[in-house]
């Protein structure tokens, strides 16, 4: 009896439906000859679902489906598209994550230099926890014309660098497509801003369309690389001195995954990412979590100082997420010590993007952006070199609001990664990590590459890239300013409560000029200095 009731219970009724109707059909094929070619499509059907039933029954690695035999692969199918049934039918204007459709839709009409004005007042909710807004004057001032630059290279720079205040952040090749690498740097040198390689190499894609190039160099040295993966002066220096590559960037960490190495698999080595990576097929790639030409702050203040003569006088400089700060006061103690400065600094914030990383890493591990710049702007101004080293920054920076709160910050100018792809025509389908992206951009697949029209999408990188500045210069003017490097905190609020506004100034405090030189007035600050060491990373043990 109890066997009985299982067999027949409601969980199995697809199954059972199934079964019966193969079987009604054999019997009908058998009674009418004349109909068996039109009864052959309803077997087939009915004798492959009874035959998934089964399988479903005898497989062990889903128990939903041992409980429920074809009616699971329902759920599967459903969770399968769960996120473009979310997208583009309950997705309210400032829903989705982590960009909201909303400012999305900002990046596709400005590339595609359509209408990007909204009716009917803000949809934020300017009374909740968190909101933001800048300060604006009554005296505001002529919208500027000419796009915002700023000069990077400090005294010992002998080739430094006009920079677009906003650039195209770190994407390697192998992370993206060739035909997006085209678009992105094609769009660089249409619209005269940088486009960062990321640690994968200047490849041929990179160099193709002759763009500003910031050539990333991460802890696997790819593109300057001994054979066991050490640094090679000799091949960093022969392309070094290319004159499409502007500056140098030392990769410490990234947002997304600081503090975590990578491996590209044997398999995925192709004959060309060998050939730009400079490492041998058939093995993994590894990129290491630390870098081996430098293992201490002096010793890291000595590869900026080869970097810089290796390249003929480019600026050099670095990229981290924010860690321990008692670590990046190492790095100002070594600078001081040397009397060695990096051209400029990179922020990059916990909130950043990534190809692919471990859930804990991505939403657990690093600073965000805004308290990262802000402890490294007052870092620098704290020790006496601020003026010495130019500040970039990035993290889910999309628009020109987000590029005025960054410099008001401390940042000297801003890069996007995700914001370029929105404008090369990634829909946000967080398939980044599967090969299969839907848009062509984050794909090694050379069929789904290939829907990239490179020539179309150059057009909507310089596009975004050139309405969001005339935006910031609006903002600018708007608040009484001529040049965006003069926002400063005070610009800037937040609302802590629903009846509780405060000041940028007071939640990001500021020091004084070379006050850590003196004692910082700060007491937790003054004991971080004291610890910070330049001939080690890890703080000095207290007595």
């Amino acid at each position: 009896m109890r066997l009985l009731k299982l067999i027949f219970a409601p969980r199995h009724a697809a199954l059972l439906f199934s079964i019966l109707f193969f079987i009604g059909t054999l019997l009908a094929m058998a009674y009418h000859h004349d109909r068996a070619l039109l009864l052959a499509i309803p077997l087939l059907i009915f004798g492959g679902l009874a035959t998934i039933g089964l399988g479903d029954l005898l497989q062990k690695r889903h128990s939903v489906l041992r409980n429920y035999p074809i009616l699971a692969h329902l759920r599967f199918m459903i969770e399968e598209i769960r996120p473009e049934i979310r997208q583009y039918l309950f997705e309210s204007e400032t829903d989705g994550s982590p960009f909201s459709r909303d400012r999305r839709a900002l990046v596709y009409q400005r590339a595609k230099m359509q209408l990007d004005k909204r009716p009917f007042g803000t949809q934020l909710p300017v009374y909740s926890d968190g909101f933001e807004w800048m300060l604006h004057s009554l005296s505001p001032r002529p919208v500027v014309k000419k796009p915002f630059r700023i000069t990077i290279g400090g005294p010992d720079c002998k080739q430094p660098y006009s920079a677009s205040v906003f650039n195209i952040s770190a994407m390697s090749f192998g992370s993206l497509s060739a035909n997006a690498i085209r678009a992105l740097n094609g769009g660089a040198k249409l619209g005269g801003f940088a486009h960062d390689t990321g640690e994968g190499g200047f490849s041929p894609y990179h160099a193709e369309k002759g763009g500003d190039i910031i050539w990333e160099i991460g802890s696997g040295y790819f593109g300057c690389r001994t054979p066991e993966g050490a640094f090679s002066s000799e091949k960093f220096s022969a392309a070094a001195l290319n004159p499409q590559i502007k500056m140098i960037e030392i990769k410490l960490s990234q947002g997304a995954k600081p503090g975590h190495g990578g491996v590209l698999p044997a398999a995925k080595v192709t004959e060309e990412i060998s050939t730009i990576r400079g490492v041998p097929m058939g093995r993994d790639c590894i990129s290491p979590a630390c870098h081996s030409a430098f293992s201490t702050p002096l010793e890291m203040m000595e590869f900026i100082m080869k970097l810089r003569d290796l390249s003929g006088g480019k600026p050099v400089g670095f990229k981290l997420c924010l860690g321990q700060p008692v670590e990046f006061l190492s790095l100002c103690k070594a600078m001081l010590a040397s009397g060695v400065t990096p051209d400029f600094i990179v922020v990059d914030g916990k909130e950043g993007g990534t190809g692919a990383a471990p859930l804990e890493f991505m939403d657990h591990l690093g600073t965000p952006m805004r308290e990262g710049l802000n402890f490294v702007h007052n870092a620098l101004v704290g020790a006496g070199l601020r003026d010495r080293i130019k500040l970039g920054c990035s993290g889910k920076i999309l628009t020109a609001f987000d590029m005025a709160r960054a410099m008001a910050l401390g940042a000297d100018w801003c890069n996007s990664a995700r914001g370029f792809m929105f404008s090369v025509g990634c829909i946000q389908s967080l398939s980044c990590h599967t090969d299969n992206c839907p848009t062509g951009v984050a794909t090694q697949n050379p069929w789904r590459g290939r829907a990239i029209d490179v020539s179309d999408k150059t057009v909507r990188v310089a596009n975004f890239h050139a309405a969001t500045l005339q935006c910031l210069a609006e903002l600018t003017a708007a608040a009484g300013l001529d040049h965006p490097n003069q926002f400063e905190l005070d610009h800037f609020r937040r609302r802590v409560s629903e009846s509780s506004v405060i000041s940028f100034a007071d939640l990001f405090p500021a020091v004084q000029r070379a006050e850590f030189l003196r004692g910082a007035e700060d007491a937790r600050l003054r004991a971080i200095w004291d610890r910070a060491s330049p001939e080690r990373f890890s703080p000095v043990r207290e007595v």
